[in-house]
């Protein structure tokens, strides 16, 4: 089932999508965006849309087989990596991607399933963990040396919340921040050094009582999004519902220094509902800003730039939309140091058929934002299979994505700073976690389903994929 806006809102939204102009229309944005309308309509069309699969038995993630210990790696070969030798179901299209492991939602321990976010740590003496999201809380596991996963326990859902499949996690040092849109679940602190003595043959179920740090300052428990700046010490939660709160779902900066009594600095409401974004401190190309704490805003309709040195006075520094905005979802700059590009997704571009994403292959959106008050969309990469992008990070020369349906694709993206068009981008990787719509036009559904999220920063190369409905996948580029 697709939700539409009303006639009038709609009929706006499509003029304000195909608009040239990169200063967002007001007027537009405040019927569609500021509203909530745009963001009501994305949330009704995906709850519906996981209603209808829960009710065909497709989220039950017990009836996915997870990989056996004793296999050691099924290669990408000739495009198709075959877990299961025949059987559809367990064939992957793939290029120059390796599958290491998986393991269903069911036997990471969860009774729901249903996979969001994800995020790993690295200990000090080089083990790797990831934290998986899960409905019902988020599992933990260690990838071994071989790329297994072994299955070390989790932490459920903060106990006066109800599952949702949003929930989203996000790491300072050993720390993981994670947050949910399910009412008074608040933001829950896990140190994940607590895996470091865990028994993989005595998984550990961890308590909201003892074994977290927790805060629930939000205005009614929910959050969409996290975000953390390790430099910086602190978390963010971004769309904490209601938009009429004193915040206005925009970023809510939450104090790390002082686990044992969590609290706020304060929160950035100007621009209102924030999606997503990385806060950062800056050391790039715009003089004035150098040493500044800033945090690069998704917001529906804009990129939004914010100076939030001042966490009690934060203040914005650029609004500026895009051909094709229909709804401003994620990003990540090229390089958290030297802060002169960005990349950007728009989640519903392919879904609404508008601007660069209407023939509905996802695009990548890049920003030349070496003037922090006028920044410029100077280009874009279209993928080369239809669906719907999600989630991306970038590591060194490459650009990390979650594209749903599509699973994990690897872009060389070295080229932007001296061709910030995107011509020279290059996919160099893919592993397509979902089947079930290879055989579509396109290569793909644009549907909200497969791979939501994925952890590239290990230093062995395995990558671990967070999936919707099956469970957790670790893949590594071939040799």
């Amino acid at each position: 089932m697709r939700y539409s806006l009303n006639a009038v809102a709609l009929a706006a939204f499509a003029t304000y999508a195909v608009a040239k102009e990169m200063v967002p229309d007001e007027q537009r944005a405040a019927e569609i965006f500021d509203s909530g309308l745009r963001h009501m309509t994305i949330m009704a069309t995906k709850e519906a849309y996981w209603a209808s699969r829960r009710e065909q038995g497709i989220f039950d993630s017990s009836q996915y087989k997870s990989m056996s210990a004793a296999v050691e790696k099924v290669a990408c070969v000739d495009g198709l990596a075959e877990l299961v030798p025949g059987d559809a179901t367990y064939t992957f299209k793939c290029s120059g991607l390796d599958l290491y492991d998986f393991q269903s939602h069911n036997d990471l321990g969860s009774n729901g399933g249903e996979g969001s976010g994800s995020w790993g740590w690295t200990s000090p003496d080089g083990r790797e963990f990831v934290a998986i999201a899960q409905s019902d809380g988020a599992a933990f596991a260690e990838i071994s040396s071989e790329g297994k996963l072994i299955y070390l326990g989790r932490l459920p859902q903060y106990p006066t919340a109800q599952p949702s499949l949003w929930r989203e996690i996000k790491g300072l040092r050993s720390l993981i921040v994670i947050g949910s849109e399910a009412n008074n679940h608040g933001i829950q602190v896990f140190d994940m050094a607590k895996l470091l003595d865990v028994d993989p043959a005595s998984p550990v179920t961890f308590n909201n009582e003892d074994d977290i740090s927790y805060w629930n300052g939000l205005p009614s428990g929910r959050s969409h999004t996290v975000q953390t700046n390790e430099e910086g010490n602190y978390a963010v939660a971004s769309g904490a519902s209601p938009r009429t709160d004193k915040c206005a779902s925009g970023l809510i900066f939450i104090d790390l220094s002082d686990l044992d009594n969590l609290s706020s600095p304060g929160c950035a409401a100007a621009d209102g509902y924030v999606h997503d974004a990385q806060c950062l401190i800056y050391r790039g190309p715009d003089e004035k800003y150098v040493g500044e704490d800033i945090c690069y805003g998704y917001n529906e309709d804009t990129l939004t730039i914010y100076n939030v040195t001042n966490k009690a006075r934060p203040s914005i520094i650029s609004r500026t939309s895009y051909e094709g905005a229909s709804y401003t979802h994620q990003g990540w700059v090229l390089d958290t140091q030297w802060q002169e590009f960005l990349v950007l997704d728009d989640e519903y571009d392919e879904y609404d058929a508008t601007g660069p994403g209407a023939a509905g292959y996802p695009i990548t959106y890049i920003w030349d934002i070496s003037d922090l008050e006028a920044p410029k969309q100077t280009g874009y990469y279209r993928a080369s299979r239809k669906g719907i992008d999600h989630n991306q990070f970038i590591n060194g020369d490459f650009a990390y994505q979650s594209n749903y349906g599509g699973g994990l694709h690897i872009l060389d993206i070295s080229s932007i700073p001296s061709d910030p068009t995107g011509a020279g981008v290059k996919e160099v990787g893919y592993f397509d976690i979902y089947p079930e719509d290879d055989d579509f036009e396109g290569g793909g559904q644009i549907e909200f389903q497969g791979t939501w999220s994925h952890y590239p920063y290990f230093k062995s190369g395995y990558i671990m994929i967070n999936t919707i409905e099956r469970g957790a996948y670790v893949v590594k580029r071939s040799e």
